[in-house]
């Protein structure tokens, strides 16, 4: 489970299995139960860290479709709040982040330890 480096907004996390397979077919059985298991201990603790409103979640399989690391799959999990889209994309073409990473980082660290118990 890691920060995205350029989150689509706060507290988007990714999590990527060990192996460097591209293809959600490809996956074996254990490696897509971990997956899950660290996605929803994810949802946990920014549920708890950041009370988001909803998620986002999903894979980018292939570069034609968005993969940034297109041999390497992964789940992004976007949290989402009431009211988080604006004018500033479209009008100014940038994405305004109201945390830092190293504040979401910090915040999701204290979460993950404390759902950790939960598991």
């Amino acid at each position: 489970m890691m920060l995205n480096l350029y989150p689509y907004n706060n507290g988007h996390l990714m999590v990527a299995p060990y192996e460097h397979i591209g293809a959600l077919d490809l996956l074996s059985a254990e490696t897509l139960a971990d997956m899950m298991s660290q996605a929803q201990w994810a949802i946990r603790a920014l549920k708890a860290a950041m009370k988001p409103d909803g998620f986002n979640m999903g894979i980018n399989m292939g570069k034609v479709a968005g993969a940034g690391f297109a041999e390497h799959i992964h789940y992004h999990i976007v949290p989402r709040w009431n009211g988080d889209t604006n004018f500033m994309p479209v009008i100014g073409d940038v994405k305004v982040m109201p945390e830092h990473l190293d504040v979401v980082y910090q915040k999701l660290l204290q979460a993950l330890a404390e759902t950790r118990l939960e598991r």
